[in-house]
């Protein structure tokens, strides 16, 4: 399927059926590329662009001057980029979850204690700032 060996081609496979990317997900388009590579890839459409169509993740690679390579190397940036996004998501979802457990958390006794005295001084502040009446 791709001009590479056996062994990474089967690599990249098992980890885009382990995300759930199929190859009828992916909308792969070919355009020309710009920058090295002479009159191949002036004549030529190398440059290979794919996008992830569930997921809306696009990538486009025109790092080499054979258009199966692209193809190879844009699928491998294409799951890197969906397994960034979910590890991203789920780190978003672990920091949240652990927000919300330090602030349900119950205060330790030595906290309350504080907050009390804190506000029992803050009283005889206020206390001591009211008018003075005759009977005082």
């Amino acid at each position: 399927m791709f001009p590479v060996e056996k062994d990474k081609e089967d690599e990249l496979l098992r980890r885009m059926k382990q995300l759930g990317i199929r190859e009828s997900d992916l909308d792969e388009k070919f355009v020309r590329s710009g920058g090295h590579g002479g009159q191949n890839v002036n004549k030529l459409s190398t440059c290979v662009m794919l996008h992830h169509v569930p997921t809306g993740t696009q990538v486009k690679c025109q790092t080499s001057r054979q258009q199966g390579m692209n193809r190879y190397i844009a699928r491998k940036l294409l799951v890197a980029k969906i397994e960034s996004h979910r590890r991203a998501a789920a780190a978003e979802r672990r920091a949240q979850r652990a927000k919300l457990q330090r602030q349900n958390r119950k205060r330790s006794r030595g906290a309350k204690e504080r907050i009390l005295s804190d506000k029992r001084h803050r009283s005889e502040k206020k206390a001591n700032r009211r008018k003075m009446t005759r009977e005082d």
